[in-house]
């Protein structure tokens, strides 16, 4: 069964976000109070509708604790309204809910009424961000370059025990593992062929965009 995303707020970093998601699978719900954007997003999304974020009954209606993660993508001309809809999807029993700010101090806000993190739009654009939600194991990624990124991910279950020899990483994904992050000590160090991931270790690849999705998917 594909995941299920609720995206409310459709200004750039929202509809990039939405549209990112759909593109990866995953069904999305896309809100907005403006009917020209969420008629944009119908364009794309699994299904789009138009509601005040802030309006408890209307949250209600899109059945937040059932989705796998609910972004609050609403931007800076209402601050009150990310906090108040950022409480509520939490309050109605959200899984994980991702929130948008724009300063230190509604990032601290956020967090406080349970958002579960917190993103900023002017670091992360919704585009890269998007693998961040769609792949719990990757827990952040850096441009390198036009095409490439630096990317951190947890190992797939399958990978663990075995060695970076064995799982042919280059070959079969076209990526690299170009460190080793060890949970334990921090130390960052780097990889050896014959060494065995083990389950807490974190994972610093180079690859292009594409390449992060089918090893998630296929590993």
């Amino acid at each position: 069964m594909a995941k299920q995303a609720l995206v409310i707020g459709l200004g750039r970093f929202g509809m990039s976000v939405a549209h990112a998601l759909t593109e990866r699978g995953i069904e999305v719900l896309a809100a907005d109070s403006r009917e020209e954007r969420v008629r944009q997003a119908s364009s794309f999304a699994a299904e789009a509708v138009r509601f005040d974020a802030t309006d408890a009954e209307a949250l209600e209606r899109t059945s937040p604790a059932q989705r796998d993660v609910c972004v609050c993508a609403i931007g800076d001309d209402s601050t009150e309204s990310a906090i108040i809809c950022t409480a509520l999807l939490r309050q109605m029993g959200a899984r994980r809910v991702i929130a948008r700010a724009n300063s230190q101090l509604q990032t601290r806000i956020l967090k406080l009424v349970g958002a579960h993190e917190v993103v900023n739009p002017i670091h992360e654009f919704g585009e890269r961000f998007a693998n961040r939600i769609a792949y719990d194991r990757v827990i952040g990624e850096l441009p390198l370059g036009e095409d490439l990124l630096i990317t951190e991910l947890r190992p797939p279950s399958s990978f663990v025990g075995h060695t970076l020899a064995e799982l042919r990483l280059p070959q079969r994904f076209n990526v690299t593992v170009v460190a080793v992050r060890q949970q334990g000590s921090g130390a960052v160090v780097l990889p050896s062929p014959t060494a065995t991931v083990k389950a807490d270790d974190i994972l610093i690849v180079v690859s292009r965009e594409e390449a992060i999705g089918r090893l998630m998917e296929q590993s």
